[in-house]
């Protein structure tokens, strides 16, 4: 992307704000998971990874590990079309379940296990995974038999210029 995914601009905030916003809405908290220092001037509740360079599953590792509630609901900082109500839904299923972990499916299948809702005893499964430097989510969510949740709408993810300005044209 070249820049912070999070400080996107999005209407008259900032894309990481709507994001926390909705969470809030949805979970009853919200913690932003990455360089604290470097989101201090937001705010939102923030802490640190507790190892770097191992992506976003090192930030699953530092949310299971602050210990905030059995459920987890873990969502990118890069998704700026999530609804509120999917998120919501999302969470209410998850604890309809036995499910240690529930991620978002596209209507065509793709699954997105950074739109998901983790358990607090996937903890020991995560920590082990990075210390084996095993940093790929969908194996790790197929190892914990995960549950996937179609959701009504494809879910976007923002990696390039291209994406976000695409994504603006079809708002």
């Amino acid at each position: 992307m070249g820049r912070d995914k999070a400080r996107l601009p999005l209407a008259s905030e900032l894309l990481i704000e709507s994001l926390a916003r909705k969470v809030q809405h949805a979970a009853g908290s919200v913690c932003l998971v990455g360089a604290a220092a470097r989101y201090r001037d937001l705010a939102i509740d923030t802490i640190d990874d507790l190892r770097s360079s191992c992506g976003p599953l090192a930030g699953i590792e530092a949310a299971l590990h602050s210990n905030r509630g059995d459920f987890n609901l873990i969502v990118a900082c890069d998704m700026p079309g999530l609804d509120e109500s999917w998120l919501h839904e999302l969470l209410t299923h998850a604890r309809r379940t036995d499910a240690r972990c529930l991620i978002s499916q596209d209507p065509d299948g793709t699954l997105h296990p950074l739109c998901s809702v983790w358990r607090a005893d996937c903890l020991e499964h995560v920590t082990r995974a990075l210390d084996q430097s095993r940093l790929r989510l969908l194996d790790l969510v197929r190892e914990l038999n995960a549950r996937a949740l179609a959701s009504p709408q494809p879910l976007a993810n923002i990696n390039t210029p291209e994406e976000w300005h695409s994504w603006q044209l079809t708002r």
